[in-house]
């Protein structure tokens, strides 16, 4: 998606450890506008007459998610990283490695929010290793539930997280891959 790398190269940084920082207009000041595209853009890949519903994992892909079910007239469900108070009945979870803040996290959905029947978009705004899309998935699994694919914005393809899940055959589509980052030089795979 031309938009989304151009916002990467003019406004996104590499920092250190090969951070990639688009919080400008991703994932933390979040451009609606920029938001409802990437949803388009999702809509011409996946069938989402299909979806039933719309999962992220919190915190920062919440935004995206509820812009793509939004638009699509979907339910979005978010993967808890805490069990609250709130939480009734049964719990999926699963456990997963966190990139960004470098520890062990359990992703937790309610049994009351996904069934079976369920026919699942997963949605991130960005994707390093894979680890949280692997716990999505797995989640999906367990709850017997189809995954319909994967939807993500940016995807860090030098970690390889993207690969490793479209070996595995999933349907991930990701609208910007960036296969090599330095400050001032961000490279994005070529488009299929």
């Amino acid at each position: 998606m031309q938009e989304l790398r151009e916002r990467i190269v003019k406004e996104g940084k590499v920092l250190p450890g090969n951070i990639i920082k688009v919080d400008g207009f991703l994932n933390h000041r979040i451009d609606t506008e920029l938001m409802e595209h990437i949803a388009v853009e999702f809509g011409k890949h996946f069938n989402m007459d299909e979806v039933t519903v719309v999962l992220t994992a919190e915190a920062s892909g919440i935004a995206l998610a509820a812009v793509v079910a939004h638009h699509f007239h979907k339910p979005m469900i978010f993967a808890k990283k805490a069990k609250s108070d709130n939480i009734e009945g049964g719990l999926y979870q699963s456990d997963i490695f966190s990139y960004t803040y470098k520890k062990k996290v359990t992703l937790l959905v309610s049994k009351e929010w996904l069934c079976a029947d369920d026919k699942v978009l997963i949605v991130d705004d960005f994707m390093a290793n894979g680890e949280a899309m692997r716990g999505l998935c797995d989640i999906v699994s367990t709850a017997g539930a189809t995954l319909v694919g994967i939807g993500c914005a940016v995807e860090k393809g030098f970690q390889g997280g993207g690969d490793r899940l479209r070996a595995a055959g999933v349907n991930l589509k990701s609208l910007a891959i960036i296969e090599s980052a330095e400050p001032g030089n961000i490279v994005f795979r070529d488009e299929d």
